[in-house]
């Protein structure tokens, strides 16, 4: 694994139900007054990172599904750092999954991953779930240590395949912790209040419980984590820089992926239980669910994680929300009102089938659009994008 800084490019997952007056189809080439992108190296070698964070010293976090944290300096020297990972339970889809830095990282220096977890039970044999948990790192960027070993259990796991493991963390404008889950693969978990998978969950950060203002709080049959309900497999979570209104991306199972605008207490309409233990041939969104802002169609795309682009040097490109492509590989651009209404769709021309499979784009506190690619075996990178100048 090496640090460089390359300039490359100037100016199989499960996935995509209901039809939706918000599918759209995707040009690749973006509208006119777009501003033209640089696409830089910044990490090589790296095998299925999963998501990546700038803390305010300008340094990026990235994890890798199969484990370990790497920590990439200002003067380019990446870092892996010391962390226990030997409960780690990756199979499939699951592994280390979602990170994110608290907002308060500067004072303690604490961050979050969501991660599935071998966990020993009373009699001593080993149940997986999926947790988070809570961490600092030193300032010397060398080890990162749990403090809270979890913060949040209790989020089932497929224990035989790892599918539909979700999951993202993403902090909410008022400081509370995100937290979205996928439903891995059992048919009665997406509508089930009293289960954490497939929802989006929201919690006290310090804590690990409910906010006293979550949707379920009074409701003795519910989790009282939970933010919304019905989800399929979340891949990305994202808050707009302004209106503080969160997004969640989700794969559907043979058309419509998806990309929600969050409600409380919302049932966002995956119900795969019919004629048989899990029916994917079911909509994506059940009638009398909350309408999807996008969907895909047919055929689906693989929509993976997702940032708002926040900044007058992006040009045209302000306020764009991206999401990372796994199928037909590249970045989706979406352009929607500040009622959640979708305006435009588009491909970033210069990542459109040039680096492979993308899982997370980015906004790193610098301005600049970070990026992980999710090929495997030792072949992905890390990349930055900038506005050309």
């Amino acid at each position: 694994m090496g640090a460089v800084l390359l300039l490359v490019a100037c100016g199989a997952t499960d996935s995509g139900s209901a039809d939706t007056d918000a599918a759209a189809p995707a040009p690749v080439s973006a509208p006119t007054g777009a501003p033209a992108l640089d696409v830089e190296v910044v990490l090589d070698g790296l095998d299925h990172p999963w998501d990546v964070a700038q803390a305010p010293d300008g340094t990026l976090l990235l994890d890798e599904r199969a484990g370990g944290l790497t920590a990439v300096l200002l003067d380019g020297e990446a870092r892996t750092l010391d962390a226990d990972f030997d409960d780690l339970f990756a199979e499939g889809e699951t592994g280390l999954m979602g990170l994110a830095l608290d907002p308060t990282f500067a004072d303690n220096r604490r961050f979050y991953t969501c991660q599935g977890v071998e966990s020993a039970d009373g009699a001593g044999t080993q149940a997986p779930e999926i947790q988070v948990i809570a961490w600092t790192v030193d300032e010397g960027w060398t080890t990162a240590t749990r403090v809270a070993d979890p913060l949040l259990g209790g989020i089932p796991v497929n224990a035989d395949s790892g599918r539909h493991g979700g999951c993202r963390v993403e902090f909410g404008p008022d400081g509370a912790l995100f937290v979205g889950t996928g439903d891995n693969a059992l048919g009665t978990n997406p509508q089930d209040l009293g289960s954490l998978a497939g929802k989006v969950l929201r919690i006290d950060p310090d804590t690990g419980e409910a906010l006293p203002d979550n949707p379920f709080t009074a409701d003795a049959d519910a989790a009282d984590r939970i933010w919304t309900y019905g989800h399929r497999n979340l891949q990305g979570l994202a808050v707009h820089p302004d209106s503080g209104q969160v997004y969640s991306v989700e794969h559907g199972p043979d058309r419509d992926d998806e990309v929600n605008l969050l409600q409380p207490g919302a049932d966002h309409g995956w119900d795969p239980v019919g004629a048989g233990v899990y029916d994917e041939s079911v909509p994506m969104t059940a009638p009398g669910a909350v309408p999807a802002v996008w969907s895909s169609g047919e055929p689906t795309i693989a929509p993976s994680g997702a940032t708002f682009l926040d900044g007058e040097a992006w040009g045209d490109y302000d306020g764009l929300l991206l999401i990372g492509v796994q199928k037909d590989t590249g970045v989706l651009a979406l352009r929607l009102t500040d009622d959640g209404e979708l305006v435009e769709s588009f491909r970033l021309p210069e990542l459109e089938d040039a680096h492979g499979r993308i899982r997370t784009p980015e906004q790193g506190q610098d301005g600049a659009l970070y990026v992980t690619t999710d090929n495997g075996d030792g072949e992905d990178q890390l990349l930055r994008v900038t506005p050309a100048s």
